[in-house]
């Protein structure tokens, strides 16, 4: 990650922790680690799964991961 040209990761990450804490995180008065565990776990379902994306051409990231892996392997 802190390799000469690999900025670009920390920008993506960047996004992703933003979008967490503004749509999940700051939203919910969490009463234990438990539930946050659980809301947390539902919403990277949803955000990796469910969620199309602008910039994965209203793709999921695992339809644009799945697609890619089958690619390497044929």
């Amino acid at each position: 990650m802190d390799g000469k040209g690999r900025w670009i990761d920390n920008v993506f990450i960047g996004r992703l922790w933003r979008s967490v804490k503004y749509e999940e995180v700051y939203l919910h008065a969490y009463r234990d680690g438990r539930e946050a565990q659980q809301r947390l776990r539902a919403y990277f379902e949803t955000y990796n799964r469910r969620r199309l994306h602008q910039s994965l051409n209203y793709r999921t990231p695992d339809e644009v991961y799945s697609a890619s892996t089958r690619r390497r392997w044929h």
